[in-house]
């Protein structure tokens, strides 16, 4: 553990920090505090967007890290890895939306997303972190390739 990919620490710390202020502000709106709420949630839209751009300007610049450990488990990570990019890219989109929805003062479809975007955000991050430790925890990460090869295996 006292050898870690710099930018992949970074960037899951930012999405751990993204799930973090979106439980701080659940709490914060179940207390009424609406504008530290507002405040807390656009601090989660923000340290979402720093997770993205860092991960995006990897992924494009070096690629990514295809699993390192064991063959015999290689198909359960691999399926637990798209079912963490299915949820973070419906995570995304919810987050854009209640952010949205919240900022245009829609409140009554705000209200309704806002839990269920929630509680897809924190499944997203605790799965990212899953995968970041499956990568370069627990096993030593295999090559760092492009997205698809590290993917399918290739």
């Amino acid at each position: 553990m006292g050898n870690l990919p710099i930018l992949p620490t970074i960037s899951t710390t930012f999405i751990v920090l993204s799930a973090i202020t979106v439980a701080i502000g659940w709490w914060q709106i179940k207390q009424r505090e609406i504008e530290k709420h507002r405040k807390t949630m656009t601090l989660a839209g923000i340290f979402a967007v720093i997770f993205f751009i860092i991960y995006a300007s990897r992924t494009l610049f070096l690629g990514n890290t295809s699993f390192g450990g064991p063959d015999d488990i290689k198909i359960y990570y691999t399926v637990f890895l798209i079912f963490h990019i299915s949820l973070a890219t419906v995570g995304a989109v919810l987050g854009i939306t209640s952010l949205w929805t919240g900022y245009k003062q829609r409140l009554g479809f705000h209200r309704k997303l806002g839990p269920v975007t929630s509680i897809v955000w924190f499944f997203t991050g605790i799965t990212g972190v899953a995968v970041y430790l499956l990568l370069y925890v627990f096993y030593h990460g295999g090559e760092t390739t492009s997205l698809i090869k590290a993917i399918l295996g290739g």
